[in-house]
């Protein structure tokens, strides 16, 4: 495989709780979550600590581990919580989390997982209208909870109480049958993935969005899904997250768009099959091995 991603905090004053990585043969993508100011969370080490270390975890044992995505997963849980198990309340509701979607490339397949709202967008051959996977759980979750928070301009105080509201009431939900599940310190979230296996030779291109660069489609309405894997394989990654920063520049209220972050930490990955030379033809670079 040949990867291409961009990321970028929500400022620069602050860390970035995404994370990618890649191997000639996988790419794991994490969205860090925790709690908003004020509200407490259990951890000491924080967000973006939490998504690099399970993130690190989880890419070393894609190269080293023949377990399925779903048992790397749950151990890659294991082991992060583990480090921080005697230092921190692992058990708090509020303690870090973070979204995960993998990608792995086994001879003639391609296995995929996606954990949360991150979105996992395949680029398939014959089909003009691209594979859209994604579990809008915490979406669906979050309906009844959020309307007082959109009617409020973003950045005002109202607004950040509303916001930490908002999240305080969510834990009551969060990797609970009947919720919505993440990867934070119960292995059992991985078996709730959304997994699956394609032949190769079937998709031309994989793009791995957090949900602060997919906002371009499904909040935004900026861009179609064909659209942004177009973006993504003509002008990269970092175009697609530039995009993104416009529309939020745009609406700093938001008043057009209502949402919890004004500005959110983007990430953009695109992945593609690795260019074969066969008898002097190049094959197409959006062709998987």
């Amino acid at each position: 495989m040949r990867v291409t991603f961009a990321t970028e905090p929500a400022s620069p004053d602050r860390l970035n709780e995404d994370f990618i990585a890649a191997t000639p043969d996988a790419v794991v993508l994490l969205d860090g979550a925790g709690t908003p100011a004020g509200s407490e969370s259990g951890c000491s080490h924080g967000v973006a600590w939490y998504a690099r270390t399970l993130g690190s975890t989880l890419i070393a044992s894609l190269t080293q581990s023949a377990g399925t995505l779903t048992e790397i997963l749950a151990e890659g849980i294991k082991a992060a919580t583990s480090l921080h198990d005697f230092t921190c309340d692992v058990a708090h509701p509020g303690s870090p989390s973070a979204t995960v979607v993998m990608l792995r490339s086994t001879g003639d397949d391609l296995n995929y997982l996606v954990l949360a709202d991150s979105v996992l967008v395949l680029d398939m051959i014959g089909t003009d209208e691209p594979v859209v996977i994604t579990d809008d759980r915490e979406a669906q979750v979050g309906k009844r909870y959020r309307t007082g928070m959109d009617a409020l301009d973003s950045g005002t105080p109202d607004h950040t109480a509303a916001l930490r509201t908002y999240v305080e009431a969510m834990r009551a939900h969060r990797n609970r049958d009947g919720g919505f599940w993440v990867a934070a310190s119960n292995p059992l979230a991985a078996e709730q993935s959304l997994t699956g296996t394609l032949p190769s030779d079937q998709i031309r291109a994989a793009a791995l969005l957090s949900d602060g660069a997919s906002r371009l489609v499904d909040r935004f309405g900026l861009a179609t899904w064909r659209q942004a894997l177009d973006i993504l394989a003509q002008d990269g990654p970092a175009e697609l997250v530039r995009r993104v920063r416009d529309a939020e520049r745009s609406d700093l209220n938001g008043e057009r768009w209502p949402r919890g972050k004004t500005f959110d930490d983007a990430t953009a990955a695109l992945t593609v099959g690795s260019p074969r030379e066969n008898a002097g033809d190049r094959l197409s670079p959006r062709t998987w091995p």
